[in-house]
């Protein structure tokens, strides 16, 4: 387990507890192509470890993510699709290895999580924020759709009608609404999340470990039977997104920090 400081991914073990915490040291936190990579690396590492009874995930103090680093692009037009896709496979690959994991997941976040970023965090078992937290999905706002297999995550943990005020309206949410939607099992006060998240984590960890992870099987296979359906094209559909104009536009307004300007093409 990598316990490298200039690592965007950190894992501490203290028993039948992982701390794993991603931070990649620059300003928004932002979730790169290399920092997804990294996280979904933690997961498949983290799978093989049959002694883990919870494992929690956090960022740096004050802040989550802002999301997918946009300045990174879209991949290049002169790679074919084939490899275009694969690029664009580490998201849902990165959200599905998470969800796939046995142990008990808590998610603790500060301040803004963005994006990518919720769509991390809906693949977890239990998420925490505090009072800072603040919710934003602006995909559909830069002109894509939300991919990353997270609608029938967010659907499942908001129903439908939030999960379009969410999504297709890119409503802010702050900690107390998203607890009250469902969106976070708690708000706490401010720079508590990690603390009642650990909390979370040693009460799984006092569990009987077997059963543990095959009652959490049963649920997730209970409440995700459709899932695989509703997402199967996200990411082609994000490729599809990609060749819009409205695209384009979206994601030249973020990087030039102004209000976007759609013709719906």
């Amino acid at each position: 387990m990598d316990s490298d400081s200039s690592h965007p991914v950190r894992i501490e073990r203290d028993g039948r507890i992982v701390r794993v915490v991603f931070d990649s040291g620059r300003r928004g936190n932002p979730m790169s192509r290399s920092a997804m990579h990294a996280l979904l690396d933690a997961a498949l590492e983290l799978e093989r470890d049959p002694d883990i009874s919870a494992i929690v995930v956090t960022g740096p103090p004050g802040l989550f993510t802002y999301g997918f680093d946009l300045s990174e692009g879209a991949p290049p037009a002169e790679l074919g699709l084939a490899q275009r896709r694969e690029i664009l496979a580490v998201g849902p690959r990165m959200c599905a290895a998470w969800e796939r994991l046995e142990p008990l997941t808590i998610l603790a976040t500060e301040g803004w999580c963005v994006g990518g970023g919720v769509a991390f965090a809906a693949a977890f078992d239990l998420r925490v924020t505090d009072a800072t937290g603040r919710f934003y999905v602006p995909e559909v706002e830069r002109g894509m759709n939300m991919s990353w297999g997270s609608i029938p995550r967010l659907v499942n943990l908001v129903g439908p009608s939030r999960a379009k005020r969410l999504v297709m309206l890119a409503e802010r949410i702050d900690g107390p609404t998203a607890a009250a939607w469902g969106l976070v099992d708690e708000c706490v006060p401010a720079g508590q999340s990690l603390a009642r998240a650990m909390e979370f984590a040693q009460r799984a960890a006092a569990m009987p470990p077997v059963p543990l992870r095959m009652c959490k099987a049963g649920i997730n296979a209970y409440a995700n039977a459709l899932a695989a359906s509703s997402a199967a094209l996200d990411r082609d559909q994000y490729l599809l997104a990609q060749m819009s104009e409205d695209y384009q536009e979206g994601v030249r307004a973020f990087l030039e920090k102004r209000p976007p300007v759609y013709r719906g093409r």
